[in-house]
């Protein structure tokens, strides 16, 4: 009868870890402390080799020194800007989600994996799935983007001219949105520095001259979020899709293909370059766990676990 109860009792024993282990693994993963609000913020064009050769980009640069961040993320090929920014949205890589060209408005073969909402799964669709009430708001300037997110997953969405002349007006969606919606979620994705670098060449005086423009540009929507109140519970992502080589991209070089990004905010860790390869569809991964969304089988993308003081 012992025997009977002992082998009952290793029996129940595994069934009750092999329970806990299973639950754990289907928990959404999510920081102890996460932020409520995350701006993400792309600069289309802007590559690694401009902050390596000393561009003045003050603001910027202190988000680096008091952040987190990496000169050497790579991203996908080709390195364009269709491409790019679907895999930042979409965690995963054109074989996967299908956007395989400069100006794509639809994937250019079949996707892997489609949501109810007839696209590949992206960061948008995964915090509106956990979070009805979110507000959540997508603003850019190239016209392609808005094929490249699932609109159905957000409140919020607008083309403006974002690298205008006069910055005031020139981001004035984004910061009246900010300050009026407070959004939990928000890319604004401007489309510069990548004009100057087709029409005056990467690495150019204008170039360095547009980055510079786009610095003040982000410092406006910096100043905006602290006008909101939300700034000490806001993590921002400054990204960019691709770099660029004399007048063009598209191409396997590292001019071309090294991106920076920059983790800064509530609880990311200060002045710390990050030792991780990483990729572009990161992005989406790093967002999410900040999130605690689930993230897809079909996603690649591995979160930045070392930037974060926990």
């Amino acid at each position: 009868m012992k025997k009977v109860n002992l082998i009952i009792g290793v029996v129940l024993s595994i069934f009750l870890i092999s329970l806990l282990i299973s639950c754990n693994r289907n928990r959404n993963p999510r920081m102890k402390n996460p932020p409520k609000h995350v701006i993400l913020i792309g600069f289309d064009g802007m590559s690694a080799n401009s902050l390596k050769n000393g561009v003045d980009m003050p603001n910027y640069r202190s988000m680096m020194k008091r952040g987190a961040y990496t000169l050497n993320n790579r991203s996908v090929l080709p390195s364009s800007s269709a491409a790019n920014w679907a895999s930042m949205y979409m965690g995963a890589s054109p074989e996967l989600h299908g956007f395989n060209t400069w100006g794509s408005k639809e994937p250019d073969f079949e996707s892997r994996e489609l949501t109810e909402n007839n696209l590949f799964p992206d960061i948008f669709y995964l915090i509106r799935k956990i979070r009805r009430k979110a507000e959540i708001g997508h603003i850019y300037e190239w016209g392609g983007m808005y094929y490249l997110a699932d609109n159905k997953s957000i409140n919020y969405i607008r083309q403006a001219n974002l690298s205008g002349a006069n910055i005031k007006t020139a981001v004035a969606p984004a910061v009246e949105y900010i300050i009026n919606e407070k959004p939990n979620f928000c890319a604004i994705i401007f489309d510069q520095p990548d004009g100057v670098g087709h029409s005056d060449g990467w690495e150019s005086e204008a170039y360095y001259a547009m980055l510079n423009h786009l610095d003040n540009s982000l410092q406006t929507i910096v100043d905006a979020v602290e006008e909101a109140g939300i700034l000490k519970n806001t993590i921002f992502v400054l990204a960019s899709d691709h770099g660029g080589a004399d007048k063009g991209h598209g191409g396997p070089t590292m001019d071309e293909m090294e991106t920076p990004f920059v983790f800064f905010g509530k609880g990311i860790k200060n002045d710390f370059e990050i030792p991780e390869s990483t990729m572009i569809y990161d992005i989406a991964a790093t967002i999410g766990y900040m999130f605690g969304v689930k993230q897809p089988q079909v996603w690649i993308g591995r979160p930045i676990m070392s930037i974060f003081e926990e």
